[in-house]
């Protein structure tokens, strides 16, 4: 959708920009399902890229510290206890500018990778930057979608990020649809970014051939030392209406409410839930910021009446030998 048209959306007066919405929404997901999804993050912190957002940065002092590659029984135990509890997707992120086929660490992912798939849930990975190769190994290991997030507009992005570019962003993002995986891409919204920056980073996503499967819509959550420590909130009716715009930007798009939702009392989540929202992060934990408790995000489903995704169980992960003495639950 051309950026012209974006902005007669978000000119629209609210309810009328709902109202389109809604029946854009309704007309492509009518059964009002929202599909729940963990992020469980498998390797935290000592990061070498500067996004100015992120407390796994290694060049902020943060107070988040560098760990490695969790071990895969621990990942399989997270990984099963959230199809559990309802997740249809297990999403794993790791704090590594990228990854390169061969190497000792990307070998553990796939073998990760390969286990998890078999439990009966998507699979989505956020590894940084991914070529061609390292691209098809992924689809081949399992891997339904790959999450790599456009942040911001292209004017804006140098703002946030130097490490790397914007079209090493878009070059990514072609290499994982080259190999046949799905995209999971949105943004974050409070990065000091204006309007018109929010419109082109959906203008960009939506012209996406083909579109992303899923959109995440992030609220900054600013964390500690970082050098967007102190941010205002963003607006509660400025996170709705993007998240109308996105839906009608993206008619057959998961759209997904992520990070921020510690923030939102229940009627901002309903109202995002109105506009198109169909899909949340769900546990315990996003990647280093907190998320609501299982129990209330389930209470608030319930009381608006919203169904959620049933898990597939009819695969299940081999056992997982582990290297080091481990809790008698973590191999089970």
């Amino acid at each position: 959708m051309q950026f012209a048209e974006l902005k007669k959306l978000h000119e629209l007066p609210f309810f009328e920009l709902l109202k389109q919405a809604r029946e854009v929404h309704e007309q492509n997901w009518p059964k009002a399902d929202v599909q729940l999804c963990t992020l469980l993050s498998i390797k935290t912190g000592g990061c070498s890229e500067d996004c100015s957002y992120c407390a796994q940065s290694s060049r902020y002092n943060s107070g988040v510290e560098a760990e490695r590659l969790m071990e895969k029984c621990d990942i399989m135990e997270r990984a099963r206890a959230a199809r559990d509890t309802g997740s249809t997707r297990f999403c794993m992120g790791a704090a590594w500018r990228g990854v390169r086929g061969g190497t000792q660490r990307f070998e553990q992912v796939i073998e990760i990778i390969e286990d998890v798939s078999k439990l009966g849930m998507e699979v989505c990975v956020t590894l940084g930057e991914l070529g061609p190769e390292e691209a098809k190994r992924l689809k081949e290991a399992g891997v339904t979608a790959y999450n790599h997030n456009l942040d911001t507009s292209p004017e804006h992005y140098p703002n946030i990020v130097t490490t790397h570019t914007y079209d090493d962003r878009l070059r990514t993002i072609r290499n994982v649809q080259d190999a046949g995986m799905s995209v999971c891409c949105g943004g974050i919204l409070g990065l000091g970014e204006t309007n018109d920056d929010r419109l082109k980073m959906i203008e960009v996503i939506s012209e996406f051939n083909p579109q992303p499967e899923s959109v995440p819509i992030n609220s900054l959550m600013p964390m500690p030392g970082t050098p967007l420590e102190g941010t205002d909130p963003v607006d509660v009716f400025d996170l709705v209406r993007m998240i109308a715009i996105a839906r009608i930007a993206l008619p057959k798009a998961k759209v997904r409410l992520s990070a921020g939702r510690t923030r939102m009392s229940d009627e901002t989540q309903a109202l995002c839930f109105f506009a198109g929202a169909n899909s949340i992060f769900y546990g315990d934990k996003l990647l280093t910021a907190s998320n609501p408790a299982v129990e209330k995000d389930r209470a608030l489903l319930e009381r608006l009446g919203l169904s959620t995704l049933a898990p597939n169980r009819h695969m299940e992960a081999p056992e997982t030998q582990c290297d080091r003495p481990l809790s008698p639950a973590c191999c089970e």
